[in-house]
């Protein structure tokens, strides 16, 4: 079974969910699947086009792989630029790895300086309580003494 056979003008499953999940992300599309549902037969063409587009990414989803996200791309038939743009797109997935990795750093460090930061601030509230309170039994004494 195709995708095509899937998203068709019908009141199946799958059309029904992408009605209630287009009214949820965004009204008109609710309404423009809820109209493709109702006259959908009536537009071969749209229904051919539909179903082409989303048989072009379903394939292009099965070709891509999880190593990267252009993996899928069609060979251009030119071995050197093949080779070219595959390396380029390894660099730049490591460049990415390399920009995550900063940022987790970066977030650390953050935290850690709210941390220092915070327990300062406790530091400077507990040692004010303490004189305060010491000043307060300092005052009781004078007076009950």
């Amino acid at each position: 079974m195709t995708s095509q056979a899937l998203i068709r003008p019908a009141w199946t499953p799958a059309t029904i969910a992408l009605m209630v999940l287009g009214f949820i992300a965004y009204w008109p599309l609710g309404l423009a699947v809820l109209a493709y549902i109702l006259w959908g037969e009536r537009l071969e063409i749209f229904r051919r086009d539909v179903g082409r587009a989303t048989d072009r990414v379903t394939a292009g989803l099965k070709r891509s792989g999880a190593r990267m996200p252009f993996a899928g791309a069609a060979q251009t038939g030119n071995v050197a630029f093949d080779d070219w743009r595959e390396a380029e797109l390894a660099r730049l997935d490591a460049e990415r790895r390399r920009l995550d990795d900063a940022s987790a750093e970066f977030a650390t460090y953050a935290r850690e300086l709210r941390r220092a930061k915070d327990q300062e601030e406790f530091d400077r509230f507990m040692n004010d309580r303490a004189r305060t309170r010491r000043r307060d039994v300092a005052d009781a004494e004078i007076v009950t003494g």
